[in-house]
């Protein structure tokens, strides 16, 4: 009989290198926290490393620099798939993933059904901010994006490039996830939404 350690262990190896690992992904091997301290002797040996609270990762290794940590939008997706949370980037995280802005934030805000809470990784912060449902009712992958640009840039101030830029992003969204996300924006976002259409 295996120790919870090792199946784990064995488990973790059996991953892909940058995969991130979640104390829950092992519920069936024991007690949890014979599987947290597992979790920690492990990161310990250096087989997995510890990239906030409960989130380890199997690092990539890179000949020039060494142990790769994934990126803290990596851990956001992993924490929200964890705890079955819905979540929608704002303000100029919106704007970057769009590629409306260049400036990486240092901050990552999400609006969440979940509880509000910060997360550290790295110099980077993850905020969990909690929200009205109808916040996180938008379909689309890059509607909703474009909903929380726009109100971060504010009324009627974005610029033709900017508009243009969204525009031609919106046409890529599913048709049916649009029409049903343009009625959740406030009006003035609406007409700018629309012109995808």
């Amino acid at each position: 009989m295996q120790s919870i350690e090792k199946q784990i262990e064995k488990s973790i190896k059996s991953k892909s290198r940058g995969t991130l690992i979640l104390p829950s992904d092992y519920l069936n091997y024991g007690a949890s926290k014979a599987i947290q301290k597992s979790l920690e002797r492990l990161a310990d040996k250096q087989v997995i490393v510890r990239v906030a609270q409960g989130i380890y990762v199997r690092p990539k290794i890179s000949k020039l620099i060494g142990v790769v940590i994934p990126s803290a939008e990596e851990v956001a997706v992993a924490i929200a798939k964890r705890d079955k949370i819905r979540t929608v980037p704002t303000g100029s995280y919106a704007l970057n993933a769009l590629g409306l802005s260049t400036q990486v934030p240092m901050k990552i805000v999400l609006l969440t059904d979940g509880s509000p809470r910060e997360i550290k990784v790295g110099r980077r912060t993850i905020k969990f901010k909690k929200t009205t449902p109808k916040a996180l009712a938008a379909k689309g992958k890059i509607s909703r994006l474009v909903i929380q640009a726009l109100k971060e840039i504010g009324t009627a101030k974005q610029t033709e490039s900017e508009e243009a830029k969204i525009i031609e992003l919106l046409k890529k969204e599913n048709k049916n996830d649009l029409k049903h996300d343009i009625l959740l924006a406030p009006v003035w976002i609406q007409k700018i939404m629309q012109k995808a259409l």
